[in-house]
C-alpha cells in the first residue's frame, strides 16, 4: 500500500478556540485532511457555535470560512461526508463556547509509490466486473 489512514480528532471550547493540524515541511508525501463529524458534546449551552476553517487562497492570503452552525436545540450534530482539505488548516470556534468534537480522518499518499495509478487501475477493475443490466421481464 502507498499511502496511512489515520485517525484525526479535536475539541473546540471556550478556552481552546482553534485547533492547527499541519505536516512538516521537510515531508514530500501528499497529505488529504477529510472531515467527517461536528458536533456538540457534554456540557453544550442551547447557544449557536459557529466553526470555521481557516486556510491560505493561492496568494497566500488567510481565509476563514464557515463550515457549521451547530446548536443544542435544532442541529447538534452536522456530517460533513468527508469534506477535504489540503495542510496546513486551522478549525476555529467563531461564535458560541461549545465543547465541538471534530471527527475524521488524516490521509498520507507516499509519493514514491504510483498508488493513483494503481487506485485508477482498481476502480476500471471493478467497474468491469459488475454484471450486465439485464431488462426487466413483463
Amino acid at each position: 500500500q502507498g499511502f496511512d489512514l489515520l485517525l484525526l480528532g479535536c475539541e473546540l471550547t471556550a478556552s481552546t478556540k482553534s485547533y492547527t493540524f499541519q505536516v512538516d515541511e521537510e515531508d514530500d508525501s501528499d497529505h488529504i485532511l477529510a472531515l467527517s463529524v461536528v458536533c456538540l458534546t457534554d456540557g453544550a449551552k442551547d447557544e449557536c457555535n459557529v466553526v470555521e476553517v481557516v486556510g491560505r487562497n493561492h496568494e497566500n492570503q488567510e481565509i476563514a470560512v464557515p463550515v457549521a452552525n451547530l446548536k443544542l436545540s435544532c442541529q447538534p450534530l452536522l456530517s460533513l461526508d468527508n469534506f477535504k482539505l489540503q495542510p496546513p488548516v486551522t478549525f476555529r470556534l467563531a461564535a458560541g463556547s461549545g465543547p465541538v468534537h471534530l471527527a475524521g480522518w488524516h490521509r498520507i499518499m507516499h509519493r514514491e509509490d504510483a498508488s493513483f495509478e494503481e487506485d485508477d487501475d482498481l476502480s476500471e477493475k471493478d467497474e468491469e466486473e459488475l454484471p450486465p443490466i439485464m431488462p426487466a421481464k413483463k
